[in-house]
């Protein structure tokens, strides 16, 4: 099968964030033939349209990674029943300024874990609906609320959990399949 490049973000910007131990699970647990590498927005400021006109080199260099990879994975927290403020801020610099959206037609999928039993299922439904918006194929199934317990994922990205383990791993096979499906019908020159 064919590699592809896959970005992702992580919605937490804190350094012990337990969606950092997830993304790196889910580096450790996707197939060879996707290369992984985190997209992060940390340094953006908040935008606003005044940048338009003049992007920053943060943000243009933000816009260059999102569109030097395949697809995308969001792995990310659920704040107030929403996504984080600041990859909200994040997907605002990608999307804009108008005409050039960095996530049309871009293959994209959702994961995030918390210790409460729903996982970011809020939080989840929220950026999916933003990314509808933003014209991003999403892989829809499986869903992956993620409950968090001390422990399940190491600090390096060990999952210590074999169901859990497992899980990822076929999600991260299906989003590899779902991947090659959208780029099948939409190739990432058109």
């Amino acid at each position: 099968m064919t590699t592809h490049k896959v970005g992702y973000f992580i919605g937490s910007l804190a350094k012990g964030s337990i969606n950092r131990k997830l993304a790196k699970a889910l580096v450790r647990s996707a197939p060879p033939e996707l290369e992984m590498s985190e997209i992060s927005f940390k340094d953006l400021p908040l935008y606003s349209y005044d940048y338009d006109a003049d992007y920053p080199p943060a943000g243009r260099a933000f816009k260059a990674a999102i569109a030097a990879v395949d697809a995308v994975l969001f792995v990310t927290p659920e704040y107030n029943r929403s996504i984080p403020g600041g990859l909200k801020n994040a997907i605002d610099w990608a999307s804009r300024p108008y005409g050039t959206n960095s996530f049309t037609r871009k293959p994209s999928a959702v994961i995030g874990t918390s210790p409460g039993a729903i996982g970011t299922a809020v939080a989840q439904q929220n950026l999916r609906s933003v990314l509808s918006f933003c014209n991003s194929p999403q892989m829809n199934a499986p869903e992956a609320y993620i409950q968090f317990t001390p422990g399940l994922i190491t600090d390096d990205g060990e999952v210590t959990n074999d169901t859990t383990a497992n899980f990822l791993r076929t999600f991260m096979r299906d989003f590899h399949v779902f991947i090659a499906r959208v780029r099948s019908v939409l190739p990432k020159d058109v």
